[in-house]
């Protein structure tokens, strides 16, 4: 929370947005997270590999695969959210953190303290998923 109250004052000191202070801040929250996904990933690894149980009870089988199913799919958001993050470090080091691929406005600082790999405003994404709402209920 002082974290974000930091930013907020850097923001509010010399007017500019996604200055240095705050690009610094937002890339050591991606790396963080991103060190704690691959972290997260490696004992689910090492957890799925050392599971070789052969069971015989066909319920201890099924209910075995189903928690690996679980696994695996959780395994594959993360690798995709680890792609968002590198996404977002890139935008980082191009200038472009920060600001709404749809509008071009900068995104809150509060939506990015809360979602760092955020590409929109509150507003920009609201609209997208409406239209996205539109087109799925057809």
């Amino acid at each position: 929370m002082s974290e974000t109250l930091n930013i907020e004052a850097t923001l509010s000191e010399d007017g500019q947005f996604m200055n240095e202070g705050q690009r610094d801040y937002f890339r050591k929250k991606l790396l963080a997270w991103k060190a704690e996904i691959l972290r997260e990933s490696r004992e689910t690894l090492a957890a799925l590999a050392n599971d070789n149980s052969n069971l015989a009870d066909a319920a201890d089988r099924a209910s075995s695969e189903t928690d690996r199913a679980i696994e695996l799919r959780a395994r594959d958001r993360h690798r995709k959210l680890i792609a968002k993050i590198d996404d977002a470090l890139e935008r980082i080091d191009e200038g472009t953190y920060g600001y709404c691929e749809e509008t071009g406005e900068p995104i809150s600082l509060k939506r990015l303290d809360a979602r760092p790999i955020a590409t929109m405003s509150l507003e920009a994404q609201e609209r997208h998923e409406r239209r996205e709402k539109v087109y799925r209920d057809d």
